[in-house]
């Protein structure tokens, strides 16, 4: 059963779908669990194709031989290569087109180029958008897309705009508005929803587009609706890493931080994971419920940690030491990864599970590589849901079963009043919560790049 505690919804006839930018199957692994099959998988990153070859060989319309022939590819080259050739839709036309298209043109941390930066891939997604005309489209981004919206307002309109001629369902802005107003008209199909609001440990907002052919959209009917959340409260950090860590410290129970039986007076694993537990107790019990964004960092950098300074300091409030990532259970190293004066730092398993990702989600690469795999992802929960949501347009007869654990947005948007004030800057130790299931195109918190 995935992490949402959803079983995989089982359709008389199975939902297709093909993803671009995949990564290490962050939107892959929550779509999968969403019910839609995945035709083919486009990725770059030979990590990241690693990844994913380890891991869906097991899926429906998969073998393990099938998955080994994922090979690396430029999404550009897409349209043009074997992988595209040999779909075969079953006489009906795609059901979903998704991807992660990468961040960096739109990033708050970088020089934010948009469509003028040689990595700006939404043109060749448009490009095959175009040629297989899927039922739905699902592009997901940093929420430096939407936010503040003035920066990419106009280049948002442009993607609008050329699906709209592609036959979707899409707002036609008047661009004589202000760009926040103009953003509340473009929120029916492009939002920002938070990975803490999914049951997701963490902040991790991102920028998210869907979109409904013109045929399959039933205005007020079967449309599509936002899902804002999941019912009730997601998991702590702590309810989330505490099997984990307790697993990591019982090798080094009665041990001291060099692996040898302790003597009187020294610090033992026992002594780790009780300090952590009470500093994760303490920091959820005083509002900081969920984690800091993982960041993916740069390959231009050295090796990985968890974020910047506000972060590494929210990180040590709950009991974990931010400055790098732990290696793994079997190659554990106790003085440093375990006996550290601000806690243990977190393994690469320990990530991806903050991040959303099954247990047995195996990551291929060293450690920083797989870390940053981890980082990149999309949660697989919060697609998860965008995904059962776009189900529910395409099977309505299982709208119910599809959408029975969200709270979905029944509104379509919100009033521009309602807008909270943007550049909220990242969280410090002692932030307090924003309120839940707020649409909203500012309040920016978190460390996402």
């Amino acid at each position: 059963m995935p992490p949402s505690g959803q079983k995989r919804p089982q359709f008389t006839k199975p939902l297709t779908s093909i993803e671009i930018c995949a990564g290490a199957g962050g939107q892959a692994v929550g779509l999968h669990n969403a019910g839609f099959d995945h035709l083919a998988l486009v990725e770059w990153d030979q990590h990241a194709v690693s990844t994913l070859r380890a891991n869906v060989g097991r899926w429906p319309g998969w073998t393990p031989q099938k998955a080994q022939a994922i090979a690396p590819m430029d999404v550009n080259d897409f349209l043009k290569s074997d992988a595209y050739k040999a779909l075969d839709f079953q006489g009906d036309t795609l059901d979903l087109f998704a991807g992660g298209v990468p961040c960096p043109p739109f990033s708050l941390a970088g020089k934010r180029l948009g469509e003028d930066d040689e990595r700006d891939l939404f043109p060749a997604a448009l490009d095959i958008i175009e040629k297989l005309a899927p039922k739905a489209v699902l592009i997901e981004n940093v929420r430096g897309m939407l936010e503040p919206p003035e920066v990419f307002i106009e280049y948002r309109t442009k993607i609008l705009d050329r699906l709209r001629r592609a036959g979707y369902t899409v707002p036609n802005i008047d661009t004589s508005l202000s760009p926040a107003a103009q953003d509340l008209e473009m929120r029916k199909v492009w939002r920002r929803l938070d990975a803490k609001d999914f049951g997701v440990p963490q902040l991790r907002p991102r920028a998210i587009l869907v979109a409904i052919r013109e045929d399959i959209s039933n205005p007020g009917v079967d449309e599509f609706r936002w899902p804002l959340g999941i019912k009730g409260d997601g998991p702590t950090v702590v309810e989330i890493l505490k099997r984990t860590m307790r697993e990591r410290c019982l090798r080094y129970w009665d041990k001291n931080e060099w692996g040898k039986p302790a003597k009187p007076g020294e610090r033992t694993g026992e002594d780790v994971y009780n300090d952590w537990l009470t500093a994760a107790r303490k920091a959820a019990a005083a509002g900081r419920r969920v984690a800091p964004t993982l960041v993916g960092g740069s390959r231009k950098h050295g090796g990985a940690d968890l974020g910047p300074t506000r972060a590494k300091r929210a990180w040590e409030a709950m009991g974990v030491d931010a400055m790098g990532v732990a290696n793994d259970l079997n190659e554990c190293d106790p003085e440093r990864d375990l006996f550290r004066d601000n806690g243990p730092m977190l393994t690469v398993e320990q990530a991806a599970i903050i991040q959303g990702f099954p247990r047995n989600w195996r990551f291929q690469g060293k450690k920083t590589a797989r870390y940053r795999q981890v980082g990149n992802a999309f949660p697989p929960p919060v697609a998860e849901a965008v995904g059962r949501a776009i189900a529910a347009v395409l099977r309505p007869e299982y709208r119910e079963e599809l959408l029975s654990a969200y709270d979905i947005d029944s509104s379509g948007t919100a009033a521009l009043g309602d807008m909270p004030h943007q550049m909220e800057l990242s969280i410090s130790v002692d932030a307090t919560p924003a309120p839940p299931r707020e649409d909203r195109s500012g309040n920016l918190v978190g460390t996402s790049f």
